[in-house]
């Protein structure tokens, strides 16, 4: 199986916040159902480093490393005797039109093109990290600080179920949806000692996520991320 995108993911952060089922029905693919963590559902405000793209291992000159911003929620799809776990984007943000242009073609994402920005600070103790993109003049921004060591995933932690998905899914229309497989190793985490979250929802996502600017994510999470490579071969999941 060819792969058609190579990169690096680094830097993850993930902002996680419980919501009802019934505000992501509106956004689930056909063929793919809710997945629940201790009977809740998820979406996570994620930012991360894209670094050192290639596209069939012909890497992109100016258009490679970038920051993304994106909101997502967790699916599962049952084949024969195998859960496949994946994930379903309501938008995700890059600062390059080229860069959307492209994954919205191919992919039939809902990418948007916005300044983005980052830094990175790391001492002895501490690694902080911000994530910044623009809306409407203003900056806004998702930030945190964690500590500098690095620890394994626990299985069936809450860190485990959020990062260990390794499907999309994208809705083509009611009947048709698209599953594509996204390889990497599992990651090593951090802890997060401190966050700051400067995030208009409904600005960035539309009204069925508004009231998030009034809530507090249940945890914020934190990895490394990797090297990572998405398959070419995309299944076509009919009614």
């Amino acid at each position: 199986m060819s792969n058609f995108l190579t990169a690096s993911w680094e830097n993850l952060i993930m902002a996680n916040y419980a919501v009802d089922p019934r505000v992501l029905e509106p956004y689930l693919p056909n063929g793919v159902e809710l997945d629940f963590y201790n009977g809740n559902t998820y979406v996570s405000l994620v930012g991360f480093m894209f670094k050192d793209t290639k596209i069939f291992q012909i890497p992109i000159p100016g258009f490679g490393t970038f920051e993304e911003v994106n909101l997502r929620f967790y699916v599962f799809r049952k084949e024969g005797h195998e859960i496949k776990r994946g994930v379903v984007f309501i938008n995700e943000t890059v600062p390059y039109k080229m860069v959307a242009w492209l994954a919205n073609c191919l992919y039939n994402e809902h990418y948007t093109a916005i300044p983005t920005r980052h830094t990175r600070n790391i001492n002895n103790n501490s690694n902080r990290i911000e994530y910044f993109w623009k809306m409407k003049n203003q900056w806004r921004s998702i930030s945190i600080s964690t500590e500098v060591k690095f620890e394994p995933m626990l299985t069936g932690s809450f860190e485990e179920f959020i990062f260990e998905h390794y499907y999309g899914y994208t809705r083509i229309n009611n009947l048709i949806t698209k599953e594509y497989k996204i390889e990497h190793p599992r990651w090593a985490i951090s802890r997060v000692l401190q966050y700051n979250i400067n995030c208009d929802f409904e600005e960035m996502y539309g009204k069925p996520f508004a009231f998030l600017n009034k809530s507090s994510p249940e945890i914020v999470m934190f990895a490394e991320g990797s090297s990572i490579a998405v398959k070419w071969k995309r299944t076509r999941l009919h009614s």
